[in-house]
């Protein structure tokens, strides 16, 4: 009598070798290419109109000259020098401002005292155009390093201030009663459940306040100064060497830009819990 012995068919084990194929040939997404599509074809547009005289070569010249002029100064460590001097400004401008503005930010944030004694001074101090302070500023200080950054830094303060207090108030309450219930002291509330919260605020003045630090160092490095991007605009001015002027403009834009994106890389870091900072998403 034959084995009635039915045996299931063998099917091959799935294996990952597919998948794991696919994971290594996946290609680029298109939108990482999205935010290079308008600056190149800003640059083709401008080394057109420039090469064929549709705009005037001598008020607006061609990116190709413009780099020429960047090889050069690099070539003889001039444009080292120069930037070296702005980001040194910056860092320095920006570390002190940004260490006030969260400072204030978080007693006022924090207490009712604080800002009854301090807010409504600061409000008026930010109305002031702190620009306008160079001459005072000059005239206290010289024409040395210090006006320089004690600009920048009254261009950040108030930033990362309303920045950092908004982002305190902007915490669930519900959220602090259930630390509160949890037992949780002020230290733990305000390190465990309050700064989080606020963080995607205060890095977002950090990120404005970085625009603003370096827009305020455009005129700060044009006014009695002989090192800096700005006196790189300057020098050209006074030389009519309008390539100078471009390069010092591309020179701010592009610190501008890498400031920002090493903000955003500290917020994909420091805010890696909230799915809307998650890598990928932004």
């Amino acid at each position: 009598m034959p084995d009635a012995t039915l045996t299931a068919p063998t099917t091959a084990a799935p294996t990952a070798e597919p998948e794991r194929r696919r994971r290594t040939l996946r290609l680029p997404r298109p939108t990482a290419l999205l935010p290079w599509v308008v600056p190149v074809l800003v640059v083709l547009g401008w080394q057109w109109a420039s090469s064929t005289g549709v705009i005037s070569a001598a008020v607006l010249p061609p990116p190709s000259k413009v780099l020429g002029t960047a090889t050069t100064l690099w070539s003889s460590g001039e444009l080292q020098t120069h930037l070296m001097v702005s980001v040194r400004r910056i860092a320095v401008g920006f570390t002190i401002g940004a260490a006030i503005g969260l400072v204030l930010g978080f007693a006022v944030g924090l207490s009712r005292i604080a800002e009854g004694l301090v807010d409504r001074t600061l409000q008026m101090m930010r109305a002031l155009p702190h620009l306008a302070l160079v001459p005072l500023l000059i005239a206290a200080f010289g024409i040395g390093e210090l006006p320089k950054v004690t600009l920048v830094t009254l261009g950040v303060i108030f930033p990362v201030y309303l920045n950092t207090v908004a982002g305190i108030h902007t915490v669930d309450p519900k959220l602090v009663q259930l630390g509160q219930s949890y037992g949780l002291g002020r230290g733990e509330l305000i390190r465990q459940i309050i700064v989080p919260g606020a963080m995607p605020m205060i890095l977002t003045g950090i990120r404005y306040a970085l625009g603003v630090a370096w827009l305020t160092l455009v005129v700060a490095e044009t006014i009695a100064t002989s090192e800096g991007i700005g006196y790189l605009a300057q020098n050209g001015r006074e030389m009519l060497r309008n390539d100078r002027i471009v390069l010092a403009i591309i020179l701010y834009a592009l610190a501008g830009l890498l400031a920002d994106q090493l903000t955003r890389l500290v917020e994909a870091r420091v805010l890696r819990w909230n799915p809307n900072y998650q890598k990928g998403d932004r």
